[in-house]
């Protein structure tokens, strides 16, 4: 292996994104700006009902509209009529029944959008209105609960006709292991907690609404330009819904505005794919911000049960856990955000005895499935709420109990699973404690400026009745994917001289979704090769898959893809300069690098530029990269080393809160994350403060409402996300402790302050109001306790 290679922007430093300026700029092409000649608008006919048999289709009076060109139903899809993630349960168009309001029905595709909308109000759609199965906690122990899919009754013989059930995740350790009841072990604590806690649907709320045109080939094939999170199981869904081989359904990354998990599941692609082969001319979709309310999954709502027992010393003995999560109409990733939950949901505490049960059910409410956090979330908000019990139970301040039971290297969590790379939970807790506070509203001179106070410009608050608090949060999430994936990237690396100088170009099918992944394959490929010129081919399907970006995966699967590629490239360039005499044959290559263009030793200094090693040829080498394998849990057990990383971050979260309106204004919201390495500094940066903002709209202002199975604010006047009004100054801290077994030891950070943001800002409110506060988002109701 070569010396450590060195570049201009290479690993570790902060170059400017080549999207960044186009995207402030608003020049930057999302997929909802594409265009092509001759082509077609799509749109489809959703279902008005949560839960209904469809008796009857008839599109007779759509297609007899003017600049109609095709009107589709379930009898058109050319292949199999099903697709999914995980569970291939979701119908492409549907048939004999709609499991939930905004179901696709009917597609069309005609010259004008407006042309597409008013044909679709002619079908006729004869349903048969049924009772919404709404509630999931009966959807998963009520036996005389319907099914919401008929074909499943019986399918899990241990809870009867529970059919609804698409995963039941138990964990058992210490005496739990053994069969011991709770009470058991009550009686040697000194103090004992319960708490039933709820987090509301979250949306994604990406600004960038569903979008993609497919174009129709020579080869009867299709090619499509999407946005989308994974680019290759897009295309193994796809194919054989429309009768095609794999290679013959095209796909090309286009302009991703937002993602956040939402894009992991199909939305339109294979309604444009379908309009596109049967019209012969490229058809373009783009969803209006409701219909992307309807047309995506969503965060898990969950609600949990949790009972937390300490010693006087606050050091914890046991955790019983319950965690229903409601997957909606579909499985899409319910099952696997229920092995996240149930793995995690003791949190990153040492508890010998821990019983956890998580089940991930069907309902007719809207499909849940990828968000960030992906089911740790939602448990991190419950176990975090129980410390904050147990400290003020036990007269400790909420950090020192924390840390009285923090994991570190060498602890096991729940699992099993022994934590084999640095996380240094007490040293980061200590160091968010010990971050300077923002100054008290008594420490400033002159009138409070409106924007500082709860409510805002709106000015409902003069500042009477605020009061301040402070709370802590803590999380810990699994990084890349689990229990048995196939987890792997592939990368295309080609090394050749282009206008007199080396240049390097890197292929993968990597998503680029906000989160910087095309700078940091440039950064790894400079750093590698020792050159300044790097750039990223668009990514599209002709190289092998990278996996989703998703799972803060993609700097260690796909960064060590494009890494091993180059180390690649390296070795089969010291070899080509010794066929050409460049470099002595007897030469160590250990003792050789690449930097600035050049190859060098560490003995001699520069040996010959690259131009001269290259000539006229090109070095391209392609590399997959697979990490650590994982295992399933165990189904009875929950015992199994079941993820590859992990990564943490602490937040310590200041409010004001006028107690009598019920209004809150984070005043501040700091945070220490260990990130291994910072690979781009300043991105990692924007990752963490975007991750905290998120949590802090599920914390305070963001819940999809559901009433019935029905979403009663589908859209942004109503579902409200934090603006830069909302968002406080953060102070941040990054650790560096490098993990042994990843590329340049870095480890994941997107996904990790929103876990510990939410249960920080909503403890902070606790501690302001004194009230329990069990439910996020807190609303006004909660903290002025009308109803209560």
């Amino acid at each position: 292996m070569g010396l450590s290679s060195r570049a201009r922007d290479g690993v570790g430093a902060s170059p400017r994104r080549p999207d960044g300026t186009l995207k402030a700029a608003g020049e930057f092409a999302f997929s909802s700006d594409m265009w092509m000649e001759d082509m077609l608008w799509g749109m489809t006919l959703r279902s008005p009902h949560p839960h209904a048999r469809i008796r009857s289709v008839d599109v007779s009076a759509a297609l007899a509209v003017p600049g109609v060109h095709a009107v589709l139903t379930h009898e058109d899809v050319p292949g199999e009529k099903h697709y999914g993630l995980e569970t291939r349960d979701q119908p492409v168009l549907a048939f004999g029944k709609v499991r939930y309001k905004g179901e696709p029905v009917a597609i069309a595709a005609a010259d004008h959008p407006e042309t597409a909308r008013r044909a679709l109000e002619r079908v006729q759609v004869d349903y048969e209105v049924l009772e919404p199965v709404a509630d999931a906690r009966r959807a998963a122990f009520d036996p005389d609960c319907p099914p919401v899919h008929e074909q499943r009754v019986g399918s899990h013989p241990e809870h009867g006709t529970a059919a609804n059930i698409v995963r039941h995740q138990p964990v058992r350790t210490g005496a739990f292991a053994g069969g011991a009841e709770v009470a058991e072990l009550r009686g040697q604590a000194a103090a004992v907690v319960t708490g039933e806690y709820e987090v509301g649907m979250q949306d994604q709320a990406f600004l960038g609404p569903e979008s993609g045109l497919a174009v129709p080939a020579p080869d009867g094939g299709v090619d499509l330009y999407i946005a989308t999170q994974w680019l290759h199981v897009d295309q193994n869904q796809i194919a054989p819904c429309l009768g095609l081989d794999q290679d013959r359904v095209r796909m090309t990354l286009a302009g991703v505005g937002g993602a956040f998990g939402a894009r992991e599941d199909l939305s339109m692609q294979i309604h444009a794919c379908m309009l596109a082969l049967r019209t012969g001319r490229p058809v373009k979709f783009v969803y209006n911000r409701e219909e992307s309310f309807f047309g995506h999954v969503h965060r898990h709502p969950a609600t949990m049960r949790f009972e937390h027992g300490a010693d006087a010393e606050g050091r914890l003995l046991y955790a019983v856990l319950e965690i229903v999560l409601d997957g909606g109409a579909y499985a899409s990733t319910t099952g696997a955000v229920v092995g996240v939950a149930s793995s995690l949901g003791a949190g990153p505490y040492e508890i010998p005895h821990v019983s956890i049960d998580a089940y991930g059910v069907y309902t007719t409410n809207p499909p849940c499935g990828a968000m960030r956090g992906f089911g740790a979330v939602q448990a991190c908000f419950g176990y975090e709420s129980q410390m904050d019990r147990l400290a003020a139970e036990l007269d400790l301040h909420p950090v020192e109990l924390r840390m009285r039971n923090a994991v570190g290297q060498g602890s096991r969590i729940a699992t099993g699973q022994r934590i084999d790379m640095p996380l240094p939970m007490a040293e980061m807790l200590e160091r968010a404690r010990a971050m300077p506070l923002p100054a008290g509203r008594g420490e400033l001179e002159g009138p409070a400026d409106p924007r500082t106070l709860p409510g805002g410009v709106a000015g409902t608050s003069r500042g009477e009745g605020v009061v301040r608090g402070i709370g802590y949060g803590v999380g810990l999430k699994n990084l890349c994917f689990s229990e048995t994936f196939d987890d792997y990237s592939t990368a295309r690396v080609r090394l050749e001289v282009v206008g007199g100088e080396p240049a390097v170009l890197v292929h993968t099918a990597a998503a680029e979704v906000g989160q910087g992944l095309v700078t940091l394959q440039a950064q790894i490929a400079r750093t590698e090769l020792g050159v300044d010129r790097a750039t990223i081919h668009p990514a599209d399907t002709s190289v092998g898959s990278a996996g989703s970006s998703s799972a803060s995966r993609q700097s260690y699967v796909t960064g060590g893809a494009v890494k091993s590629a180059c180390e690649a490239v390296r070795a089969r360039l010291f070899a080509l300069a010794r066929e050409r005499g460049l470099v002595e044959p007897d030469h160590p290559e250990d003792g050789l690098a690449l930097e600035g263009g050049t190859v060098v030793s560490a003995r001699h200094g520069v040996l010959a530029p690259l131009a001269d090693v290259l000539g006229e040829a090109a070095v391209e080498e392609t590399r997959v990269f697979r990490h650590r394998p994982t295992r399933m849990l165990d189904p009875t057990t929950g015992q199994g080393d079941s993820h590859v990383q992990f990564g943490m971050c602490v937040h310590r979260a200041v409010v004001d809160v006028d107690v009598e309106l019920g209004l809150v204004k984070v005043v501040a919201l700091d945070a220490v994350q260990d990130v291994g390495r910072a690979m781009h500094p300043q991105q990692l940066l924007g990752q963490i403060q975007g991750g905290s903002a998120q949590g802090l709209g599920l914390a305070l202002m963001e819940e999809v409402q559901v009433a019935d199975s029905v979403i009663r604010n589908p859209s942004f006047t109503d579902y409200l996300i934090p603006t830069v009004l909302d968002t406080p100054p953060m102070r941040i801290e990054v650790l560096e402790h490098a993990d042994p077994h990843a590329p340049y030891g870095l480890r994941g950070a997107g996904e990790p302050p929103t876990l510990s943001s939410t249960p920080a800002i909503v403890a902070a409110v606790r501690d302001a109001t004194g009230r329990g506060l069990t439910h996020a988002p807190v609303r006004p109701e909660d903290i002025v306790g009308i109803g209560l």
